[in-house]
């Protein structure tokens, strides 16, 4: 019987509500398998975890799919070899999502290992692992999260992804630019020493679509998936490069649409806990975590709420490289990254924590970089599309983490494509003191793998500013961090070559943060 037929008998027994045991499907050693994308978990809660998954038996091609509703069914096990089978059902996949499906399963145990597969006909999908949150009463012995960002397709393999898997982390948390928006759509990474042409960039959310597909084609990506629960946020090429809000950098008058595609996008491919929104036009991304009274994480949003960037270029959207005094809009007290709705939903999470770390997963760098001494006649230049640009804002939440007395703020950051460890202050032009003191440590993540600036130039802006202790911008990588009721020990973890898939892995520098005591302990360079 032709795939066609099959499709057309199964759709038929549906309509009839008839039993959806007819559903065939390819197995998975077959072209078409319908699980070509993985699978994926996140958004862990005490009771409850979000299965992920898509059918795209051609990634690149979803005429490949069928436009009809398909039935999948889902299973989740104490064992890797579904012996002990503690949850099961069936899920919708449709058109209108790309075929795409979220399970919000609960009732499960706190602080425990599950794992899940789902079923289209006799095809069976990878089998994931994922974790439920401890109990929120409870103090863990500690968190292992991997903290991730930043992964163009064009520029290097995803042997980070690879080693994330190996550390077998309780939790990652991805900070944006999971894709790019532009580059050519093909199933295999460029080889070294290949030359790469900036093309196909996606305005469409057929684009969107088939991008996301692309990215989650690699093995290594989809083998961080399987190994634990993922939490994710978006920063600005998930839609395009340096939008700000309902702006980009060319000023398109129709940029609105192509954001709300790029919104519906990114919903149809992460294990998302949100209900499907009426319209993508605006989608509420920022959420917290607990885990027990050891963590809690707020996942920020920066991008869909924050004020236009300060002084752009002529005719253009989007960053500059500017100077206080060539530009007065910085201190502007109106303007905010994070919109006066999550700021106030952000200072109410803090002071209602019982939390012994409080960890803000947030897009980019936090501590202040000035490009050039602030001693200088203009006062340093500042990159706008960061929290440089929004100066009065990074204050107001400075100040928000400290009034609130949660304990122990990190802030955990990406975007930049280098290494970091900071220590934030409300003022950084003046040296810590009592009137003046640490009010959380950051480190932030270089990138899967994106192109940096050269390692002499960062260490330029780490002489610059006294509160970054570290900087490195010339390895691809990731962080591992170890969290702990009496201390955080972070990693900066560096791949050897990029661009090799096997490429081995070192520690680059590794950080402490005392319970009680924020500020960066350095305990191996």
């Amino acid at each position: 019987m032709t795939w066609p037929r099959r499709l057309f008998l199964l759709n038929a027994a549906r309509l009839a509500a008839a039993s959806t045991s007819l559903l065939l499907a390819r197995p998975s050693n077959a072209a078409g398998y319908p699980f070509s994308l993985g699978v994926a978990s996140g958004a862990p809660l005490p009771d409850g975890v979000v299965l992920w998954t898509r059918v795209a038996p051609d990634p690149l091609d979803a005429t490949k799919t069928p436009p009809l509703a398909l039935t999948l069914r889902w299973e989740m096990a104490h064992d890797a070899a579904f012996r002990n089978v503690v949850a099961k059902g069936s899920v919708l996949a449709t058109p209108e999502l790309a075929h795409s499906v979220r399970v919000d399963v609960r009732g499960l145990q706190s602080a425990r290992w599950y794992w899940y597969r789902f079923m289209l006909g006799d095809a069976v999908s990878p089998v994931g692992r994922t974790r439920t949150a401890p109990a929120p009463d409870s103090l863990p012995d500690a968190l292992k999260l991997a903290v991730a960002s930043c992964q163009h397709w064009e520029f290097g393999s995803y042997a980070a992804h690879r080693h994330i898997a190996q550390a077998n982390p309780d939790l990652v948390a991805f900070l944006g630019d999971y894709i790019y928006e532009w580059g050519a759509y093909r199933l295999r990474h460029p080889a070294p020493g290949e030359r790469i042409v900036r093309r196909d960039e996606s305005f469409t959310l057929d684009d969107y679509r088939r991008r996301y597909a692309q990215y989650k084609t690699d093995p290594d990506l989809q083998a961080a998936h399987l190994a634990a629960p993922w939490i994710v946020t978006w920063d600005d090429h998930e839609v395009a490069n340096d939008y700000a809000a309902d702006r980009d950098e060319r000023l398109a008058p129709d940029f609105a649409a192509r954001r709300a595609a790029a919104y519906q996008a990114f919903y149809e491919h992460m294990p998302l806990r949100l209900p499907p929104p009426r319209n993508f036009a605006n989608v509420r991304m920022f959420q917290r975590y607990d885990w027990g009274r050891l963590a809690r994480l707020f996942v920020l949003d920066d991008r869909q709420y924050r004020a236009y960037e300060a002084c752009p270029r002529p005719g253009r959207g989007g960053s500059n490289s500017v100077t206080p005094r060539a530009c007065p809009d910085l201190r502007d007290p109106r303007r905010s990254m994070l919109g006066l709705e999550q700021e106030a939903w952000l200072e109410a999470g803090l002071a209602s924590s019982r939390a012994r770390w409080n960890i803000l997963a947030q897009q980019t760098l936090m501590a202040q970089s000035s490009q050039i001494p602030v001693t200088a006649p203009d006062g340093g230049r500042f990159w706008t599309d960061g929290w440089d640009g929004y100066p009065i804002a990074r204050r107001r939440l400075l100040d928000t983490l400290a009034g609130t007395g949660a304990a122990n703020p990190l802030v955990l950051g990406g975007d930049v494509h280098t290494f970091y460890a900071t220590e934030l202050r409300r003022d950084f032009d003046r040296p810590v003191s009592k009137a003046n003191p640490v009010v959380a440590t950051e480190f932030v993540g270089t990138s899967v793998t994106s192109n940096s600036r050269p390692q002499q130039r960062t260490a330029e802006y780490v002489a610059m500013n006294p509160h970054i202790k570290f900087g490195r911008s010339d390895k691809r990588g990731y962080m591992l961090m170890e969290i702990t009721p009496a201390e955080t020990r972070t990693r900066f973890l560096g791949l050897d070559e990029v661009r090799d898939p096997k490429t081995a892995q070192r520690e680059l520098a590794a950080f402490r943060v005392e319970d009680g005591k924020p500020g960066v302990e350095i305990t191996a360079i």
